[in-house]
């Protein structure tokens, strides 16, 4: 690239108008529906219970007077809590503190927020991004999962109409399928009861390609690994075509901030334990996940621990053991549903393109 143009933009003129047209349209739905817009931190001590997700750390000189010993109980060695005294995290997303202002009496509100993930860049993902989160008191579920379908097919309706442009087919409707059964339609598996060895050949007569370590003795991959790398290279890329799709019921180890409940073996009839968690698929790519909001302290400090132990095998930073939303847990989450939505990909979608360079002003490489 020429140096006299790397000051212009990768997205065209008129997709940068189309992105104002959709941050416009966003926020018409949530108001119509009497949500509050609110601000969070991007710049906060608390990260995201992920084995994978990584965040970018700042250090920044101590300049207050800390009012608890918060930050020395954080790590699990004293060491490593004063090397992190002075450290901060750019937000991979607002969950933590808009729970927090959940907890503390607001019932409905959402935020379009720039959040950042460490080493993410590539057709479809870019250091810095736009995120829309949700949350509101007293939906469950099902009414999660309606929320979420009833703004894509709003927000797409008007998008196009105030464009002139008729409405994809694949955006006209949504559809709600149990993880499990698209999985085994796909493969032939039952995520929730197939094994290790079972998903492995299954990858291996497809000729899937992963990584030397997954057959390591000392850290070998998970199940849920496999079913990670199988879904991404066989399911997923079929998903949203005819309609946009959503799933839910995942494997019951895979539920991260969302609650444990049960689901019913198709095949069988008998119930089993599913992690409440939904997420949005159109043309192959995963615009948002949502879940039934965990509210146990208890049991977010055992998932924290067990990610922990995962990262520390993965040569991954440890996680902190405490952070301010298990203080809004231990004083009372109450029952909601929350979502995030990837705002870049939903544009995407909508202006029928796969580069994410295409939907924003200046992706990693030139900001």
């Amino acid at each position: 690239m020429s140096t006299l143009t790397l000051f212009r933009p990768t997205a065209s003129l008129d997709a940068l108008k189309r992105r104002a047209a959709l941050y416009r349209l966003l926020r018409a739905f949530f108001d119509e529906r009497d949500f509050i817009e609110v601000s969070t931190p991007t710049l906060s001590r608390d990260v995201v219970v992920d084995r994978f997700v990584e965040s970018i750390p700042v250090k920044l000189d101590r300049c207050w007077q800390e009012r608890d010993d918060f930050s020395t109980t954080r790590f699990s060695s004293p060491e490593l809590a004063k090397e992190r005294e002075t450290t901060f995290y750019l937000q991979t997303s607002p969950e933590f503190a808009m729970k927090r202002l959940v907890a503390s009496g607001m019932s409905a509100i959402y935020q379009l927020a720039p959040a950042y993930r460490r080493g993410d860049r590539g057709q479809l993902h870019n250091v810095e991004f736009t995120m829309l989160e949700w949350y509101r008191q007293g939906d469950d579920y099902e009414t999660g999962r309606a929320f979420l379908a009833e703004l894509v097919e709003t927000v797409a309706e008007r998008f196009f109409a105030g464009a002139n442009l008729p409405r994809p087919e694949q955006l006209t409707k949504v559809v709600q399928l149990p993880f499990g059964d698209v999985f085994f339609d796909k493969t032939g598996f039952d995520p929730h009861s197939c094994s290790c060895d079972q998903l492995r050949e299954y990858a291996d007569a497809n000729k899937i390609p992963y990584p030397d370590a997954y057959a390591t003795t000392d850290n070998p991959a998970t199940k849920d690994d496999w079913i990670d790398l199988i879904f991404s290279e066989k399911v997923q890329p079929t998903l949203g075509f005819d309609s946009a799709t959503i799933l839910f019921d995942y494997p019951a180890s895979q539920s991260q901030l969302a609650k444990v409940g049960s689901g019913v073996d198709p095949q069988t009839g008998r119930t089993r334990d599913v992690s409440r968690r939904f997420e949005l698929f159109v043309d192959g790519i995963e615009l948002a996940n949502g879940y039934d909001e965990l509210l146990d302290a208890a049991v977010l400090r055992e998932r924290i621990a067990e990610t922990s132990e995962e990262r520390r095998r993965d040569g991954s930073p440890e996680l902190p053991k405490e952070s301010r939303l298990l203080a809004a847990m231990d004083a009372g989450l109450p029952d909601c549903a929350g979502c995030a939505l990837g705002v870049d990909r939903f544009l995407c979608v909508l202006l029928a393109t796969t580069k994410i360079d295409d939907v924003i002003a200046f992706p990693t490489e030139l900001a």
